[in-house]
């Protein structure tokens, strides 16, 4: 099933206070700003991950204060962590990351897992249905197996299970289409071999830092089949524009595994300089141009920047400006491919 989308879906990560609490009125106006800068139904990414269920709770919150008709908005629901009670001081699921949570998370991937995730997502929604859903992390869970066995008889197997959940929610009409998103784009590929789904994201996999060929063949191959391809995370959790987050760990000066990232950045910093290019327009513009590419979904924490992105993503930048790019080796990708791609939106 091919899902028709606009070129920017709105991410809902800071709803649930990633890296910074933000105040409920500096929320609303987010999500006002998206409803205001969409023309057509307005698209939401959101997850239980997602602060422990906290960014899901927001944005039904802030559609009810807004007055917006469930049919005027679109909502992608990634399934796979339900609410729980906090026990310590930060939530265990992801520490360091989201702050001043009142709940922790916990992975439930499988059958009675998926519609756990999908009731209490509606719950916390408050009148709000998705109608996109997908399993969400399972590279995560797949990650600790123990042993080979566990991994293919049983968190492999629990994965399928959850998508037959998935795809009954879809056969009794509650649901219009079904995905996956994950960081580990050889997770995905794995999936989409075995389960035909109607979208896929691929989260921090095919950025202007990071994109493989054989993550490229694969999203030509998907846009080919008809399958719709979401591009997220394509800063790097907003390294790649100047933050000290890279895929939600802290990079650090001085530190072997950091300087190679803080020097890319600062030789994409100087092109950027040299040609009047804001960075986050370079991340944005690489993302939505990539091959098979049907929509990036990009988040926000303040509410005037939400038209700015929106306006980098229609904006092409210099064909010169990708060349050096590539004659400086930041990218290890066809420029002309790039090119081509840009001129024909």
């Amino acid at each position: 099933m091919e899902i028709s989308l606009p070129p920017v879906v709105f991410g809902t990560s800071a709803l649930g206070n990633l890296f910074v609490t933000l105040d409920d009125d500096v929320k609303l106006s987010i999500v006002d700003a998206c409803i205001r800068s969409s023309r057509g139904p307005v698209v939401f990414d959101c997850a239980g991950k997602y602060g422990a269920g906290l960014a899901l709770e927001v944005l039904g919150r802030c559609l009810r204060q807004l007055e917006i008709a469930p049919a005027d908005v679109i909502i992608s629901n990634k399934l796979g962590w339900v609410r729980s009670p906090l026990k310590g001081e930060e939530p265990t699921f992801e520490p360091g990351v989201w702050k001043d949570l009142r709940h922790d998370a916990v992975q439930r991937i499988g059958y009675e897992g998926m519609m756990e995730c999908f009731e209490q997502g509606n719950e916390l929604l408050g009148g709000y249905i998705p109608q996109m859903i997908s399993v969400h992390d399972p590279d995560e869970y797949l990650a600790p197996a123990a042993g080979r066995r566990d991994l293919e008889e049983s968190r492999y197997g629990d994965i399928l299970d959850a998508y037959e959940a998935l795809f009954d929610l879809k056969r009794e009409g509650r649901v219009t289409a079904v995905g996956v998103g994950a960081k580990d784009w050889r997770t995905i590929a794995r999936i989409v071999a075995d389960v035909q789904l109607d979208w896929v994201m691929f989260a921090g996999s095919m950025t202007v830092k990071s994109h493989p060929k054989e993550l490229t063949d694969l999203m030509e191959d998907l846009a080919h089949k008809g399958v719709t391809v979401i591009n997220s995370a394509v800063f790097h959790s907003g390294f790649l524009v100047g933050s000290d987050y890279y895929d939600y760990r802290r990079m650090q000066r001085g530190d072997p595994g950091s300087d190679p990232l803080f020097r890319w950045r600062e030789e994409f910093f100087a092109v950027c300089e040299q040609f009047g290019v804001r960075p986050a327009a370079a991340c944005i513009q690489f993302a939505l141009n990539a091959p098979g590419v049907s929509s990036i979904a990009l988040q926000s924490s303040d509410p005037a920047r939400v038209k700015q992105n929106l306006e980098l993503a229609a904006t092409p930048l210099p064909e010169d400006f990708w060349r050096a790019l590539g004659d400086r080796g930041l990218i290890d990708f066809d420029v002309e491919s790039v090119i081509k791609l840009a001129s024909c939106r």
